[in-house]
């Protein structure tokens, strides 16, 4: 999902760039996700490694990192200030900054291992951002990147992806975009210069009690489904709401959601 603010107001101002936002939308999901991609993004890296979360956000992946090994070691940035300000506030050892993939405040071959979650869909230019994650690994060094398999139906925001689309046909999704479709990070990070490259599904099983604890994150404009709904007429919205229902019931339920996870080695 995207981390980036979904819209701007009149002068500028990021609007919706709240990390709490993100953590109760899109956080129930990565936070589990993050140590599936850890364990493929630091396969043979050796316990003090250092190691980069490229588009942290508010910090999920930055806290495994952190839990495996140790905040001094440890870098991430993002582009939104806010997300920056709560990761760091969050690892105060680790180094946090705000710069872009595209454009990392590194030196070349500083990081043992290099990753990214849930970002490269979102790259202003994905194979660039993934070449400087190459730029800033040392030789031997890991270069990962994960991406909700949108392509493929079953990610986190199908569901809701599926309802929009059912009711407005025109709206466009996320299944489109680089690495949300088997095979597209193999070919990115391929393409970026890594060697030794795999591609693996990982997938999150999140237990909800009730549709409206599932359902209330959508309704915050976060991202790119949050401002497709926003966009829609009210009956509209409220039929996305009765189809989601429909399919999901109104709880106990438990939503299971896969990732494709790249991997190449510098």
């Amino acid at each position: 999902m995207d981390k980036r603010p979904a819209a701007e107001n009149d002068r500028g101002v990021a609007m919706f760039e709240v990390a709490d936002a993100y953590i109760s939308f899109m956080g129930r999901f990565s936070t589990p996700l993050a140590p599936l991609f850890a364990d493929v993004g630091l396969a043979g890296v050796p316990p003090a490694a250092t190691v980069l979360d490229v588009g942290c956000g508010p910090g999920m992946l930055t806290a495994e990192l952190v839990r495996r090994h140790g905040a001094a070691q440890v870098a991430a940035v993002d582009p939104v200030a806010t997300f920056v300000a709560a990761a760091a506030a969050a690892h105060p050892g680790a180094d946090v900054r705000r710069a872009t993939a595209e454009a990392l405040p590194f030196t070349d071959e500083s990081f043992d291992a290099t990753l990214a979650q849930l970002v490269v869909h979102f790259m202003s230019d994905p194979l660039g951002g993934l070449s400087e994650m190459r730029r800033v690994t040392r030789p031997g060094g890991r270069v990962s990147a994960c991406v909700w398999d949108h392509g493929g139906g079953t990610g986190a925001l199908s569901a809701f992806w599926r309802a929009i689309l059912a009711v407005d046909p025109t709206v466009t999704d996320e299944a489109t975009l680089p690495g949300s479709n088997a095979g597209d990070l193999t070919r990115l990070l391929a393409d970026a210069g890594l060697r030794e490259v795999t591609e693996v599904p990982l997938t999150v099983s999140v237990p909800f009690a009730t549709f409206e604890e599932w359902w209330a994150p959508y309704t915050l404009g976060v991202g790119t489904a949050g401002v497709a709904f926003a966009a829609l007429p009210g009956d509209q919205q409220d039929r996305v709401v009765e189809l989601l229902r429909d399919e999901l019931g109104d709880g106990p339920f438990a939503v299971t959601a896969t990732a494709w996870a790249g991997s190449g080695v510098r």
